[in-house]
């Protein structure tokens, strides 16, 4: 697992930070949901991400000029599935939306990470591609990782959507590898369907993360 962070390679704005990752499918809803019913503050990047390309958001102006008015809906919205398309097919367009978005996803995921702190214990920031996108490591205090085989999760996706197993296969090919998330892990959740276990794990982090926050406030981390 990984050592976590020094408490001064990040800004404390957000008070004590737990990122949460694993791959599609994984369960981090599942975990993240429980973590708030607890208490925790959730900061979820996806969310974020939607937010910046529906009708209006502040990343469609760019990706519009970057790749072509055709890659608007007719509401406005980023043309999802022309996107998903695109990008699946060619590295470099991945690399050109990724340099649009990750800059203001990372901007408003600080802005309410601070917005919550003062709110709750922890904030908990949901990042699917934390490890993927190497600066986040340095944004959190933990990472969490959510993890469970192969098998689950393309199973779990196939329930959820219309893609078929090797759909999945290709999604989970182009995340990060388990192994590498595991490596960056300063705590893993596995989440093969035995929700009992999966709860009373999460409880026990969350008087983790509780303590080791309120010892960040009192000035001894």
């Amino acid at each position: 697992m990984a050592t976590p962070s020094p408490a001064t390679s990040r800004s404390d704005a957000a008070g004590f930070a737990v990122g949460l990752t694993g791959g599609i499918g994984s369960g981090k809803t599942t975990v993240s949901t429980a973590l708030q019913a607890l208490g925790a503050a959730v900061v979820d990047t996806d969310l974020i991400a939607h937010a910046l390309t529906a009708p209006g958001g502040a990343a469609m102006d760019a990706i519009a000029a970057e790749f072509g008015a055709e890659f608007k809906a007719a509401d406005g919205a980023l043309d999802r599935a022309r996107m998903r398309k695109l990008v699946f097919e060619n590295a470099a367009a991945k690399q050109r939306l990724e340099a649009i978005l990750h800059p203001l996803i990372r901007t408003a995921t600080e802005a309410e990470a601070a917005r919550l702190a003062p709110t709750a214990p922890y904030v908990v920031l949901v990042i699917p591609l934390l490890i993927e996108t190497g600066n986040w490591r340095q944004r959190v205090d933990r990472v969490l990782v959510v993890d469970c085989p192969p098998e689950v999760q393309i199973e779990r996706v196939r329930q959820r959507s219309n893609l078929d197993a090797e759909a999945v296969r290709k999604i989970i090919a182009q995340q990060a590898t388990r192994q590498a998330r595991l490596d960056a892990a300063d705590d893993v959740i596995v989440n093969q369907g035995d929700l009992p276990a999966l709860f009373r794990r999460v409880e026990r982090l969350h008087a983790l993360y509780a303590r080791l926050a309120a010892t960040r406030r009192s000035g001894g981390l």
